[in-house]
């Protein structure tokens, strides 16, 4: 290290504050935000925070430290740190906090939810320039390098969520509002279409779970990409006794939880009631072309589940609903198209990801930097 910099614990050159238990108030004229643990989650009519950097104390997440601009009120499972030395910017010390997150993160305790050892926290080591000017230089370098990072952050946000509304455009240009395409119900064109089973109560016995049939449910449904490969369950005799077991190539649409979220099985599966499964004549309809359409009115279907305390969309919904049908040579024409699109789609999102992941890796790079006296 630098011998014009300096080294203490954090108990020896800052004040650790506490935030306050809270007590809600919905009612208040003028509304702060609570910061703490748990995030902002209730309502207050005064404040006892302003612009400070807040360190997790109860139910940390991995991301533990964070910098809170204006005005609001920390709640006991927060806590505050301030320079009570002359020496040392306010400023570069929230920057090292920053930078320290993992090894905050690290000194929680606890299984069920990780609570900060404080005793632990107060004896992290603090290093500092002892040059007001350098660590003024420190900081503008970190304050002008995260805004740039930022704002390119949020261009490749946007940039990814342009090429989804991209291909969600692309898919509504082509499978709606076509009047000369013949309107079908989705039972006219299936030679297998229903609810999924599962009659035993309570449906969480564990009797019927722990076999080799793969039990689909709603959120296996929903993080599927077009094609539901993996399950997190699974029936066993007695679970298959009380369900049914759906062939590959099945189409399931959730109507429950996750409404109007669709993919197609690529192994035999069982499924509750909350999913509806559709096995498709070959000769009327292209599996896949369905899916897609799907896809297309799932905003139209998602606004018919509104109004209930769980969103939720029954059967009749579908035994109703008319969808444009093309002839065969048609729908399996646009397909053709839309895979290609979807994986020119996968692609730009896969290399923004990318970016998104580089973004994060230079800024704790930065920081590394920063506080080891190498910019």
């Amino acid at each position: 290290m630098n011998t014009q910099w300096e080294e203490k614990t954090l108990d020896e050159i800052c004040e650790i504050n506490y935030g306050t238990r809270v007590v809600k108030n919905r009612d208040a004229g003028t509304i702060y935000p609570v910061y703490g643990g748990g995030g902002a989650t209730f309502y207050m009519d005064t404040y006892n925070r302003e612009n400070c950097m807040v360190i997790a104390r109860f139910a940390m997440s991995e991301k533990c430290t964070r910098f809170v601009d204006g005005k609001f009120f920390l709640n006991d499972s927060g806590l505050t740190v301030k320079t009570k030395n002359m020496n040392l910017n306010q400023n570069f010390l929230d920057w090292q906090l920053l930078s320290l997150n993992d090894k905050i993160y690290s000194l929680g305790r606890g299984s069920a939810q990780k609570n900060l050892n404080v005793d632990l926290f107060k004896k992290i080591q603090i290093k500092y320039p002892l040059s007001q000017d350098e660590q003024q230089r420190i900081v503008g370098i970190l304050d002008e390098a995260f805004e740039n990072i930022e704002k390119s952050k949020q261009n490749t946000i946007q940039n990814l969520n342009n090429a989804k509304e991209l291909f969600d455009s692309y898919l509504t240009s082509i499978l709606l509002n076509k009047d000369n395409w013949v309107k079908r119900k989705l039972s006219e064109v299936a030679i297998d279409f229903g609810r999924g089973r599962s009659r035993h109560r309570p449906r969480n016995d564990k009797k019927l779970y722990g076999g080799q049939y793969p039990f689909i449910q709603t959120g296996d449904i929903r993080n599927s990409n077009h094609f539901i490969t993996e399950y997190t369950q699974t029936y066993n005799e007695v679970g298959l006794a009380q369900s049914k077991l759906w062939p590959k190539g099945t189409l399931c649409i959730t109507i429950a939880a996750n409404i109007a979220e669709t993919g197609v099985l690529t192994f035999d599966a069982c499924f509750p009631d909350s999913v509806i499964g559709c096995v498709f004549d070959e000769s009327k309809t292209n599996i896949d072309y369905v899916e897609y359409l799907l896809q297309s009115f799932k905003a139209i279907l998602q606004a018919e589940g509104k109004g209930s305390a769980q969103d939720n969309i029954n059967l009749g919904t579908f035994e109703k609903q008319y969808f444009p049908f093309p002839d065969k040579t048609t729908q399996d024409k646009i397909v053709n198209k839309l895979d290609n699109m979807r994986k020119n789609i996968a692609n730009l999102e896969q290399i923004y990801t990318q970016k998104l992941k580089d973004l994060d890796e230079l800024k704790q790079s930065l920081l590394q930097k920063a506080f080891n006296g190498e910019l």
